[in-house]
């Protein structure tokens, strides 16, 4: 197990977008398909329910009603319904919006915060530089870079809990320290190492690493249950068939990303990572595959 603490898991999407294959994924087909709007929640024994990113809700498409923010939906059509949210998913599994806690953001593009106001009570964990990427862009320049301000609550900092690049041994508690058994798990010749991971909750049970490229910031996290680890990798790849087979996306793709040699260093540390550690389940945020096989019930 690479945390110390294992968790619950369920692996859902809120919505969809749809894209030519050929752009995301080296040789892919014309043809359109469907990439959903990935989140999950974590079940925690002592700090219930978490979750990473929320999907889509219908504030995306107010917020994209009018020139320049309209740009975003002609250029990506979103399909979502009211009871595709997040926050109605939960509350399906009996999760109330004011019960989640916390909501780690893995970037701020508008289908990872689409439901950020459903959730009075929770507060905001992220890379302080990702947010510091896109919080001081103009109106065209945040529509570029996949970002809707009006996505996040009006008292989004106040909520926030940023993390900063050097706190990689703290957590929410400034005291806090990484459990031996989170550190003993990184050994020698992973690709990660105890001090390149950040262990957002100060417990060992939920352990980020950076993974820029796609967004400045964005950060991919490592939860494990009894059974099995994962890696909720957001965006660095679209699908698993693009590191199952190394086939990174079209060149063409690299006008979306905050940097193209962030992006292929990311997309090399997740081969490396599967390599590494051959069972550990790597969760791209818009893989339908990855949904179809683990997106059912409650991983324990």
């Amino acid at each position: 197990m690479l945390t110390s603490l294992p968790l619950k898991l369920m692996i859902r999407s809120a919505g969809y977008c749809v894209h030519p294959e050929w752009l995301t994924l080296k040789g892919g087909s014309l043809r359109p398909v469907k990439f959903p709007a990935g989140y999950a929640c974590l079940l925690h024994p002592v700090h219930g329910p978490i979750l990473f990113d929320t999907g889509y809700s219908a504030r995306f498409f107010r917020e994209t009603a009018t020139l320049p923010n309209a740009l975003y939906r002609y250029i990506t059509p979103v399909h979502f319904r009211e009871e595709d949210s997040a926050a109605a998913q939960l509350q399906q599994e009996g999760i109330a919006p004011e019960d989640v806690r916390y909501i780690i953001l893995s970037h701020f593009h508008a289908d990872h915060i689409g439901g950020a106001r459903d959730y009075p009570n929770a507060r905001f964990i992220y890379l302080d530089k990702a947010y510091a990427a896109v919080r001081k862009l103009g109106r065209f320049a945040r529509v570029k870079a996949g970002f809707l301000p009006g996505l996040l609550p009006a008292d989004f900092a106040e909520r926030s809990l940023p993390v900063s690049a050097a706190a990689t041994i703290g957590g929410l508690d400034s005291t806090a320290k990484p459990a031996a058994s989170w550190a003993a798990s990184f050994s020698p010749g992973a690709p990660l190492t105890p001090e390149s991971v950040y262990d957002l909750l100060g417990d060992g049970s939920v352990l980020a690493v950076e993974l820029s490229g796609h967004a400045e910031g964005m950060i991919g996290v490592f939860v494990s249950t009894t059974a099995h680890d994962y890696l909720l990798c957001a965006d660095t790849v679209w699908s698993s068939r693009a590191f199952l087979e190394q086939r990174p996306p079209h060149p063409a793709a690299g006008l979306i990303m905050s940097g193209r040699l962030d992006y292929k260093r990311s997309f090399e540390r997740l081969q490396a990572l599967r390599a590494w550690h051959p069972g550990l389940r790597i969760v791209p945020s818009h893989c339908r595959i990855a949904l179809d096989n683990w997106g059912k019930g409650v991983l324990e």
